[in-house]
């Protein structure tokens, strides 16, 4: 009899569980998902129209790429709950190629830099030794860290511009979000503690309904079919510096991709090794690809998402793909994806305070392992968690370098792990090897 215990992260659930926990990812994440196309659309002037096709392209082809990274094929999928979404890096390189090409080449740079991504995989998977705990716990820190300014927009009302922002009213209602989050969360155990976030956007959806501080128009304004055609703004183009400025895009993109394997990892008790960092790799370029060819754009895991597993402490990697299947349905059917809209912001960013929280938790927490005294430790994530939320910190810092090199410096993942990686190798001064980096011992795996 095989009595062989099945990971967590392998772990199929009941299908009204993973239809629950698979929507509280989706609600989580959904905000931000479509925000890359709705900023690019209005960038470039686009109509109502085209930028709503933009955004029904980019749920469906999202949630085909989580489904790639989380079940798998072959050598491509990372097959940990990792969910997928446009990612802001590519966001001013594309503004940028807008502007000098169009978006025809966007779409061309788009599915070329997602095939040389699938042909540095093996490349970028071999500098997982470089990444011993020092390294990882600052990394994870300044993932959380670094998320906390999207909480803050959020809970103002989503618009810093706008008159309303930071009202009383938005301010109350996401401090309402968080108490019935916390509550739920304090006081359920089982289904019912797991599901605190979802709990939490109910109610304080609920409560925003009842003070008239949600709108519910755009649910029947939008269409109950609609299926975005391939290349719907015409044959994508390719020239070289379009290509090359995607490319360098996605190098960010593969530094960010390692920082999240990484931490979910970490959460889940499932280290990640080389052939998992591949694995991520060609799934983050073949869904950039499919994403050049449905008319969206690069993708890579959304970090939003690695508070939530922290704080539910479901690690099943299907419960992610039940949110995958979730987006291409609401890609497929507008009225679902509009009805999730409606969630206000307020209350996605009284639940994200809980949750981007735990992330900078587990970050802590991966730190408290690594020994400091005696060691060089402390001055590594002191300067490394510094350099990466100076972005965050003062996004006008870099504001005078050029662009190819602001795209560099205004990622604080990647800053902060350039620095954690140069400081540990200086002055460490010991040999890296990948036996100091799978971050968790055998007896560690037993439990």
């Amino acid at each position: 009899m095989n009595t062989q215990r099945i990971h967590p992260v392998d772990e199929i659930l009941p299908l009204r569980q993973l239809f629950t926990f698979g929507l509280q990812h989706v609600l989580v994440m959904y905000a931000g998902a479509v925000a890359v196309p709705l900023i690019l659309g209005s960038a470039m002037g686009l109509t109502s129209a085209q930028i709503v096709l933009l955004i029904n392209a980019n749920l469906l082809t999202s949630g085909v790429a989580t489904l790639i990274q989380t079940i798998g094929f072959w050598k491509f999928g990372a097959r940990l709950p990792l969910i997928q979404g446009c990612s802001f890096i590519a966001l001013a390189p594309m503004i940028m190629i807008s502007k000098e090409f169009g978006l025809s080449q966007i779409f061309g740079a788009v599915i070329a830099a997602g095939f040389i991504t699938i042909a540095l995989a093996p490349v970028f998977s071999r500098l997982l030794r470089f990444f011993p705990p020092v390294v990882i716990g600052s990394l994870i820190t300044i993932i959380g860290i670094s998320l906390m300014p999207a909480a803050a927009i959020w809970l103002g009302g989503g618009n810093p511009d706008a008159v309303d922002f930071g009202s009383p009213a938005n301010l109350l209602l996401g401090l309402a979000t968080v108490s019935v989050t916390l509550v739920v969360y304090a006081k359920c155990r089982g289904f019912l503690g797991n599901l605190s976030v979802l709990i939490g956007l109910f109610v304080g959806s609920l409560i925003a309904a009842a003070c008239g501080m949600t709108q519910f128009s755009r649910v029947s304004e939008a269409a109950w079919f609609e299926l975005s055609a391939p290349m719907a703004f015409g044959a994508p183009e390719f020239s070289l510096v379009p290509i090359l400025i995607m490319t360098l895009a996605m190098l960010v993109i593969m530094a960010e991709t390692t920082g999240n394997c990484l931490a979910i990892g970490k959460l889940t008790g499932k280290p990640t090794t080389q052939q998992t960092l591949g694995n991520a790799f060609r799934a983050d370029g073949l869904s950039t690809m499919l994403g050049g060819f449905f008319n969206s754009f690069p993708y890579n895991a959304f970090t939003q998402n690695t508070g939530l597993i922290a704080l539910s402490n479901v690690k099943s990697r299907f419960v992610v793909a039940a949110a995958g299947a979730i987006m291409v349905l609401m890609g497929l059917f507008p009225k679902l994806g509009a009805l999730i809209a409606a969630v206000p912001t307020p209350v996605l960013g009284g639940c994200a305070i809980v949750m981007f929280g735990m992330t900078t938790v587990a970050g802590i927490q991966e730190l408290s392992r690594v020994q400091f005294e005696g060691t060089r430790n402390g001055i590594i994530v002191a300067v490394s968690v510094s350099v990466g939320v100076l972005p965050m910190s003062f996004p006008a810092l870099f504001e005078h370098v050029g662009p190819t090199l602001k795209l560099v410096l205004d990622s604080g993942i990647f800053l902060g792990a350039i620095t954690a990686i140069l400081l540990n190798v200086l002055l460490n001064n010991k040999k890296i090897s990948t036996d100091n980096n799978v971050g968790a011992s055998s007896a560690e795996l037993a439990d």
